[in-house]
């Protein structure tokens, strides 16, 4: 009986020695857990957290970009706070990986030739031979540029092996370029083509929609935005993209204003760190800077930027210009000389720009400055028909679904373009005018299934007759 209750004494003894362990044991004031579960704690100040918690903290700050360094180095000027090593020994230091050499974004035998880029245009665009080769030959030497300055940055790297002896290398600026000509005439669908052709990332932005910062509308800055959305959020990619600003001519100086011109002068002192070259920080997946948005750091100096813009009324001002010369003698001109002159704007000058509102700074960073043609009423039978992907090509696909064959006479194109012609407003035109005419068609062919063959006909299109329909044999 004594031995009986010997031991009963001792079990109970070892149950309060395991119950006093348990009160004396510390638990992670995250999770909750005892420290012989989770192991050893870290202890701050009168809280203890658990490997798993702080790890899990710790992934939370980096990914939200906090700064941990800052972090640590402040808590070890407070008193009773100790970080302990999670491993029970002094963990091995990782060495650091050997960087790999990253190849460049960019070889010379990536990027086509001036010839092959304008005979690739060619399929897309008709007539536009200048504006064709002005634009190949200086992508051309962008990116040529760009290729120099990755060669310069991997042998900066690398250090030593530089020839003394060696010339200096040159240093090549940026050409962004600014397209004059008539709406319709192609200005955004060359540049659509060009970076297709291409495969870099292409931002349009309308110059319209831009204001000075701090006022309502989109920032200058937003323009390199959409251009890293169409990189998908890759900067070095972003930064090799082409940006086209449309409508240009709207940032104009203000003429006679006594009011903040906060959407046309201040427009373009805004764009000069653009143009020219410079890091700045805009927000990945937005155009507008705020809080709940994360900032990436986009270099603008190997991103090539090309303006366009219609430049209403700047013919009257190369007019002027051209006219100013003593209209007596051998020599004068006379003052309706160019009034019928299609290419007047092909003899713009710089000066003819300032005059129309353009800051000298600005026009400074557009060293290549070009026109397009007005389209002729055979350019416009030309483009009916002859590019990849033609308006005719798309409507007799969409009657092909339906197993009719849609056919247009010469003398309807002729009759098409010379509607155009008369609306002024280029290319657009013609898909108008088609779609008018053909809305019947396609709404009367799908009720009749023994229609074969649809003739479209110049007296259709001007009003004095109408289409021919053939039926299945």
């Amino acid at each position: 009986m004594s031995d009986k209750t010997e031991d009963t004494k001792l079990e109970i003894e070892e149950s309060l020695k395991e119950n006093e362990k348990k009160k004396q044991e510390k638990y992670c004031s995250v999770c909750h857990r005892p420290e012989s579960v989770t192991g050893p704690l870290v202890t701050l100040g009168d809280m203890s957290v658990c490997n798993d918690c702080m790890q899990k903290s710790m992934d939370y700050m980096k990914n939200s970009n906090f700064d941990l360094g800052s972090l640590f180095k402040g808590l070890s000027n407070f008193p009773n706070i100790s970080f302990l090593n999670f491993g029970g020994e002094e963990a091995p230091r990782r060495e650091p990986k050997a960087r790999k050499e990253e190849e460049p974004h960019f070889e010379m035998k990536d990027i086509l030739p001036p010839h092959k880029i304008k005979k690739q245009l060619d399929e897309y665009v008709i007539g536009q031979e200048r504006a064709k080769k002005i634009i190949s030959v200086g992508v051309y030497n962008h990116y040529k540029r760009v290729i120099g300055e990755q060669r310069l940055l991997a042998e900066a790297e690398k250090g030593g092996g530089a020839d003394p002896n060696a010339p200096a290398p040159v240093e090549i600026q940026k050409s962004n370029m600014l397209m004059i000509g008539p709406t319709g005439s192609g200005k955004t669908y060359l540049v659509q083509t060009l970076a297709r052709l291409l495969d870099v990332p292409l931002a349009i932005t309308d110059a319209t929609s831009l204001t000075e910062a701090g006022y309502i509308g989109d920032d200058i800055e937003s323009v390199v935005s959409k251009l890293l959305a169409a990189a998908d959020n890759d900067v070095e990619r972003a930064e090799h993209g082409i940006i086209f600003v449309d409508e240009i001519d709207k940032i104009a100086k203000k003429k006679n204003t006594n009011q903040r011109d906060v959407s046309g002068e201040a427009v373009q002192q805004g764009m000069l760190k653009l143009l020219e070259g410079a890091e700045i920080e805009v927000p990945v997946g937005a155009t507008s800077k705020n809080a709940m948005v994360p900032l990436k750091t986009v270099n603008t100096k190997n991103i090539l930027f090309i303006c366009g813009g219609a430049f209403p009324d700047l013919e009257t001002i190369v007019k002027e210009r051209l006219t100013k010369r003593s209209s007596i003698g051998f020599h004068a001109e006379l003052r309706d000389k160019y009034d019928n002159d299609p290419d007047i704007l092909s003899k713009v000058t710089v000066e003819d720009l300032r005059k129309f509102g353009m800051i000298p700074e600005f026009l400074g960073r557009l060293p290549i400055i070009f026109s397009l043609e007005s389209l002729t009423e055979d350019m416009l039978v030309r483009i009916l028909h002859e590019p990849k992907n033609a308006i005719l090509s798309q409507y007799e696909a969409l009657l092909a679904m339906d197993e009719v064959r849609l056919t247009f006479e010469d003398d309807a194109l002729h009759a098409i373009a010379e509607k155009a012609v008369k609306q002024d407003t280029g290319a657009r035109a013609l898909r108008s005018i088609i779609e008018e005419f053909m809305l019947d068609i396609m709404y009367e062919i799908p009720k009749d299934d023994n229609i074969g063959e649809v003739i479209i006909t110049g007296d259709y299109i001007r009003g004095t007759g109408g289409p021919r329909i053939l039926m299945r044999t």
